[in-house]
C-alpha cells in the first residue's frame, strides 16, 4: 500500500500542469539550505519555480495570519501548523521531517558530551538559545533545560536564568548578509555556547567553521518534528510541492543536510 501511495504521489508530482503558478513558501530558518535545494531539485523537476521565505517559525505563522499570500507553511515544530489548521486556514498537519538538538561551542571552550551540563551552568560562560514561542528551537532548548533538573536540582532554574536569547525573536539582532546565526554570536563574542539544531552545527562545519558539535545525552535529549501545511485556496502546485517533499527524492535531500528521513524503506 505504501509503495502503491508513493507511485500515485510521484505520478501527481510530475503530471504537467494546466498552468504553472509559483509557490509561495514559509519555512522554518533551519530549513533554508535543504529547502534551497529542494526547492531547485522540484523546480527542475516541474517547471515550478518556488519562491521561499525562511524565518522562526511562529512568526512565519504570524505573518500568514497577518494575511500574506503564503501557500505552503514548514515549521519547525507542529504547534505552529496545527494552529493554523484550528484557524480553518488548512486542512491537516503532515510531519515531513525530524530534527534534534546539539550543542557547539567554539574549539577552545572544551566542550564534550560529559561536560555539558557544566559547561551551561559555568557562570564564566555565555550560554545562547533561540528565543521561545516565536521559534520553536527555544521551546526545545526550555525542554532540554526542564530534562536537566532531574539531573542536578536547580539547573532549570539557573539556565533559563542565564540563557541568552539571541536569535528567532521579533526584536533579535539582524545577521549580517553572508554570516550564519551561531557561528557569528561566537565571532562576536555574544555566546560561548550554543544549544540548537544539530543540522545548524553541521552545516556550519561543512562550512569550513571551527566549532565542536555535542550530541545531547540521552538523560537531555531533545527531539523535533517538523511539520507542514497546505493552506486552503493554495494551487495545485502547492500541493505538489508537498507531495515532492515526501518522496524519496525529497527526503533524500534533507538526510543530506541532516535532517531525519521519513521515507518507508
Amino acid at each position: 500500500m505504501k509503495r502503491l501511495f508513493a507511485t500515485l504521489a510521484l505520478a501527481a508530482v510530475f503530471a504537467a500542469p494546466a498552468r504553472a503558478e509559483d509557490v509561495v513558501l514559509y519555512a522554518a530558518g533551519s530549513l533554508s539550505g535543504a529547502f534551497g535545494e529542494v526547492a531547485a531539485t522540484f523546480t527542475a523537476a516541474t517547471g515550478v519555480a518556488v519562491k521561499a521565505a525562511f524565518g522562526p517559525s511562529g512568526l512565519m505563522r504570524e505573518r500568514i495570519e497577518a494575511g500574506e499570500g503564503a501557500h505552503l507553511l514548514a515549521s519547525a515544530d507542529m504547534g505552529h501548523p496545527r494552529r493554523l489548521v484550528a484557524e480553518g486556514r488548512a486542512e491537516g498537519v503532515i510531519r515531513f521531517t525530524g530534527n534534534r538538538l546539539c550543542a557547539m561551542a567554539p574549539p577552545a571552550v572544551g566542550l564534550t558530551a560529559d561536560n555539558l551540563l557544566d559547561k551551561a551552568l559555568d557562570p564564566q560562560l555565555r550560554l545562547g538559545t533561540s528565543t521561545p514561542k516565536a521559534d520553536p528551537a527555544g521551546d526545545y532548548a526550555w525542554a532540554m533545560f526542564e530534562r536537566a533538573e532531574s539531573l542536578r536540582p536547580g539547573a532549570e532554574a539557573a539556565l533559563k536564568a542565564k540563557a541568552r536569547q539571541l536569535v528567532g525573536g521579533p526584536t533579535s539582532e539582524k545577521i549580517p548578509a553572508g554570516k550564519s546565526a551561531v557561528p557569528y554570536m561566537f565571532e562576536t563574542g555574544r555566546a560561548d555556547l550554543f544549544v540548537a539544531y544539530c543540522t545548524t552545527g553541521k552545516a556550519a562545519a561543512d562550512a569550513g567553521v571551527a566549532l565542536t558539535l555535542v550530541e545531547l545525552p540521552p538523560a537531555l535529549a531533545q527531539t523535533a518534528d517538523y511539520g507542514l501545511v497546505v493552506l486552503k485556496g493554495a494551487p495545485r502546485d502547492a500541493d505538489r510541492f508537498a507531495l515532492f517533499l515526501l518522496s524519496e527524492s525529497g527526503q533524500a535531500v534533507l538526510g543530506k543536510w541532516g535532517f531525519a528521513v521519513t521515507t518507508a524503506r
